[in-house]
């Protein structure tokens, strides 16, 4: 028996599922495309490298160039600021220069003053009325915070320059006041002295005059103080020309007054022409006042007697005296001594007779001496 083979079966081929399905070509073909797509970029930028580069160069070099522009601006905005503030420490220098200047006058016009205030003491005026102010001290550059601290020393010194205005004022004031009171007791004896300026010893190549009124008003009140000083000086000196000093040192005694009084030979109301003091016999006496020695000699109840002649009508005279010092037509001045106290004449005793005649006419010698005694400080 054969045996059988079992039959083989052919079977037609069936389909069989793709790999990756429609999805995945289409991923596939993406990739594909991509890398086809990338390859040519990467062509494209083989190709144009050199160009892009020169973009890219382009870019870089305008942002570069606003950056340094913009650092170029910074710059010259704190050029700008340093500028600002060199101006204006320049302007504070210049303004302390300007300061210092004005300190260094200002302590010039004080020590000045002070000249004319020891002046003024050595010729008898009175300064107590006359104050300084002591210089201000400038702050130096480091020290200072700004404008305020320079404007406050600038009004310091504005103040103190008015002040010296002020002392100078004083010290003319104080000078005119001498004067004035020199000049009111020597009208009241009388005497009215002339306080002027010789103009005849001047002199001088001629000069066209110069426009003065920009002058400082320190150097005019300086100048007017000079000029009071001028005439306080040319009244004291008349005041110590004129009779108006005691005859006699020492304390003075007075034994008989001017005026009426009871003789003392008679006792009959008499006339007494003059003023006696009673001294020592041999006791100096002095003139009373510059001037000239019109008399020298014995003259009846006067016994041996001095006139001197003072001007203006005025002549001193002294009687009694013991010895005669000078000669007529001598020239004698204030407190020289002329002769000596006695008792010759019409006389009960040693003393001097002091008299003072005005267009020879006796006055009061009392009014003068008293004259001399009010003025005696500032002579």
């Amino acid at each position: 028996m054969r045996h059988k083979h079992p039959r083989r079966h052919h079977h037609a081929p069936k389909h069989s599922k793709p790999l990756f399905g429609g999805a995945g070509i289409k991923l596939v073909y993406a990739l594909i495309g991509g890398l086809f797509a990338t390859n040519v970029a990467t062509g494209i930028v083989l190709l144009w490298s050199p160009d892009i580069a020169v973009l890219l160069d382009r870019q870089q070099t305008r942002d570069i160039s606003a950056y340094e522009s913009r650092i170029t601006q910074l710059r010259l905005e704190v050029d700008r600021l340093h500028s600002r503030q060199y101006a204006r420490a320049g302007d504070i220098n210049l303004q302390l220069q300007d300061l210092m200047q004005q300190q260094e006058l200002l302590a010039e016009q004080q020590e000045y003053v002070r000249t004319l205030a020891t002046m003024a003491e050595r010729l008898g005026i009175d300064t107590a009325d006359v104050t300084l102010p002591s210089a201000p001290q400038l702050p130096s550059a480091p020290d200072l915070t700004g404008d305020p601290a320079v404007d406050a020393v600038a009004g310091q010194i504005s103040s103190m320059q008015s002040e010296t205005l002020g002392a100078l004022s004083a010290l003319t004031d104080a000078a005119d006041q001498g004067t004035n009171q020199i000049l009111s007791e020597m009208n009241r004896i009388g005497l009215e002295p002339e306080i002027r300026f010789d103009a005849s010893a001047l002199g001088g190549p001629y000069e066209p005059g110069i426009d003065d009124s920009g002058a400082s008003a320190h150097i005019v009140a300086a100048n007017a103080v000079i000029a009071a000083f001028a005439r306080f000086e040319l009244a004291r000196d008349a005041v110590r020309d004129a009779p108006v000093h005691r005859p006699l040192l020492g304390t003075l005694s007075i034994s008989s007054n001017f005026g009426n009084r009871p003789d003392p030979f008679n006792g009959r109301t008499a006339y007494h022409s003059g003023i006696d003091f009673r001294s020592p016999s041999g006791t100096d006496v002095l003139a009373a006042g510059a001037g000239r020695v019109v008399f020298a000699g014995r003259n009846a109840g006067y016994g041996n007697m001095i006139d001197i002649d003072h001007g203006d009508g005025i002549v001193t005279r002294y009687g009694h005296l013991s010895a005669i010092g000078v000669r007529e037509g001598q020239m004698v001045d204030v407190g020289d001594i002329i002769g000596n106290v006695g008792s010759t004449g019409r006389s009960t005793g040693p003393h001097l007779h002091f008299e003072v005649r005005r267009n020879d006419e006796a006055v009061d010698p009392g009014v003068f001496l008293a004259a001399g005694r009010r003025l005696a400080s500032l002579i």
